[in-house]
């Protein structure tokens, strides 16, 4: 429950700020604590070898304590305040490598801060929740706003480095445009192959076929005819395979009823029993619509020839988000598992083409199966 004032600002709900300042307040204490002990000896004895594992300890408390503050404000004010790694037990980076990592992270140096700033502000808190309990019109107007101070500030100094989030989408755009660009080679390669091979060779018979009836066509009559049955036939093959390659470009059904129709028609055809939810209203955009098309077509292909499964399930939603609508694609399959997003790969063709408009592919599949390929594909990039 959140209280809005004139700004249009939400408070928090007044138990809910009291609570959050009873309990902050041991926490600060215990993390201020054990956080500059550890600091402040590591830095004592860093002449020594038992300064360094020490002072290790306290920027990785700082870290912890920091994150512990993290979800205790995002669990009981709601802001929205992601976790950040401490240190990676099981990482490829040796301790002493993520220790510097972590030391030369603004972030760490904000957590420090933090802990300094915030054992005199939860002091206060705690004074103000105790002395709010017996006084009702206190805690209904002041403990709230101070709360809601509280976790703006929280947010300003834990909250994710807004320059670096900036740095790392950007990095993160400039690789999938470059995997965009990359796919869209790889499909003009592609379709100039399938012209040149099939439909430009049919069309090349069909002249070759009309010129000789053209020729016979007084001497020989009979055989020019034939000829032109010939040519005819050529004809209606070179328009069937120009239709097919104008459907793998984009399909008209996709395009005229929108991705239910398309993929119960993928379904149809596919010689695996496939069952099919898709709950996408109102319609996303065409390259939404296409990128998800082919991830359920290049799927159940990949299924049909090489799970050896008896049952796909495909579900199709759309995921509302903050940060905008998310159209979600999940394949399921009951094969033999094994999948894996493989450079060069199908599955990785795949990500790469959603990746051109900002989704991301992952691919769960274990030895023995299911196999679960999901792609979140965002409406607005």
């Amino acid at each position: 429950m959140v209280e809005l004032d004139e700004q249009g600002r939400r408070f928090p709900h007044p138990f809910t700020s009291i609570l959050y300042f009873i309990g902050g307040f041991p926490l600060s204490l215990v993390s201020f604590i054990v956080t500059i002990t550890l600091l402040s000896v590591g830095v004592g004895t860093v002449i020594i070898w038992v300064g360094v594992p020490t002072l290790i300890g306290g920027v990785c408390a700082a870290r912890a304590f920091g994150n512990a503050h993290r979800a205790w404000t995002r669990k009981l004010l709601g802001a929205d305040l992601p976790s950040v790694r401490v240190l990676d037990r099981g990482g490829e980076e040796s301790v002493l490598r993520q220790w510097r990592g972590l030391l030369t992270d603004a972030r760490t140096w904000r957590d420090i801060m933090f802990l300094f700033v915030q054992l005199p502000l939860s002091v206060f808190g705690f004074g103000l929740a105790v002395a709010s309990i017996p006084l009702v019109p206190l805690a209904l107007w002041i403990t709230p706003r101070y709360a809601w101070l509280h976790a703006q500030l929280t947010r300003s100094m834990l909250g994710p480095d807004r320059a670096a989030d900036l740095s790392a989408k950007a990095e993160r755009l400039q690789a999938s445009r470059a995997r965009g660009v990359d796919a869209a080679e790889a499909e003009r390669r592609r379709i100039e192959r399938d012209l040149h091979d099939g439909a430009q060779q049919r069309l090349v018979a069909v002249a070759m076929g009309l010129g000789r009836a053209k020729g016979k066509l007084d001497a020989d009559p009979d055989l020019a005819r034939a000829l032109i049955d010939e040519a005819h036939a050529d004809a209606k093959l070179a328009v069937a395979e120009l239709r097919d390659l104008a459907r793998g470009i984009y399909p008209a059904v996709l395009g005229d009823r929108g991705l239910d129709a398309a993929l119960s028609s993928l379904a149809a055809k596919c010689p695996v029993p496939v069952e099919v939810t898709v709950t996408v209203d109102p319609r996303p955009p065409a390259a939404v619509e296409s990128t998800a098309y082919f991830i359920v077509g290049e799927s159940l292909t990949n299924i049909a020839k090489h799970a050896n499964a008896s049952a796909v399930t495909v579900k199709v939603w759309r995921h509302e988000r903050a940060t905008g609508d998310q159209v979600v694609v999940e394949i399921t399959d009951d094969g033999d598992g094994g999948a894996a997003l493989r450079p060069g790969g199908g599955l990785s063709g795949l990500a790469d083409r959603a990746a051109t408009i900002d989704g991301v592919m992952t691919v769960v599949s274990p030895i023995g199966g299911p196999t679960v390929i999901r792609a979140d594909l965002p409406c607005v990039w």
